[in-house]
């Protein structure tokens, strides 16, 4: 092929990338779901600063679905009041998220009867959170044909909930509980918890008199100062690179 046509190809190829770039964060940004532009979806409430990524995942029953402000709705997540859509599911909301919660991308909550998660609560991506479980009493009846049982679930505010953890009907966390990827809780977890496996355990917890049992293995994170630049933290980050690179080639070191 002459050279100028391979040139040609190439030049539209860049061109048509660049076009399908564009279009698509074009898409993304019309396609969020905020309290001025709702677009098909009419929550309870949702709160000024809150946003739902484009593309959404499955949403439905949002009339019994309450969002506070300023929450992050990551693509594809799923959020659902009732066991299918057009129920009517009462006067109260079902599905309650506080201020400032972030639920990562893919992430699924299933409130078939009443789920909140308390302010500031962080789910990394994959996270699922269900009130609703199969049942499986009689061996005889495919499990999915049995009717479920269902259960409140409540996170208090401040939790930390890992990749593809999984909160089960009935769940209780308190306040600042950490749950660990891939850990799947039921049943009670007290404040300031950290909580691993699969059923969950507690692995480490906090008390004001003994701080935290067993002891952390690292150190505190410094805070940043206030009134510290971005240019000044990328030059204190060059120095610590410098410095760690002197002392490893440091004879001392030999």
């Amino acid at each position: 092929m002459p050279k100028n046509q391979n040139t040609f190809s190439s030049l539209r190829r860049r061109v048509a990338n660049r076009a399908v770039q564009a279009g698509w964060r074009w898409m993304q940004q019309a396609g969020a779901v905020t309290a001025g532009t709702p677009g098909r979806l009419r929550f309870g409430a949702i709160g000024e600063g809150t946003r739902l990524a484009f593309p959404q995942g499955t949403v439905f029953g949002e009339q019994w679905i309450r969002l506070g402000e300023h929450c992050i709705i990551a693509e594809q997540v799923t959020l659902t009041a009732g066991m299918m859509p057009d129920l009517d599911l009462g006067p109260d909301p079902v599905l309650v998220l506080g201020n400032g919660v972030v639920l990562g991308r893919g992430s699924h909550v299933i409130a078939d009867t009443r789920i909140s998660i308390g302010d500031d609560t962080f789910c990394g991506p994959g996270v699922y959170i269900t009130s609703t479980n199969h049942s499986y009493d009689d061996p005889h009846e495919p499990v999915g044909r049995q009717w479920p049982r269902s259960s409140p679930v409540e996170i208090g505010p401040g939790c930390w909930l890992g990749t593809g953890a999984v909160i089960l009907p009935g769940a209780r966390l308190g306040r600042n509980v950490v749950v660990a990827a891939g850990a799947v809780v039921r049943g009670e977890v007290p404040d300031h918890a950290v909580v691993a496996g699969a059923p969950a355990r507690i692995v480490r917890r906090w008390e004001p008199e003994t701080g935290w049992q067993p002891p952390l293995r690292t150190p505190a994170p410094v805070p940043i100062a206030d009134g510290i630049t971005p240019e000044q933290l990328r030059g204190l980050a060059a120095l610590a690179a410098a410095e760690a690179e002197a002392g490893r080639l440091s004879p001392d070191r030999a």
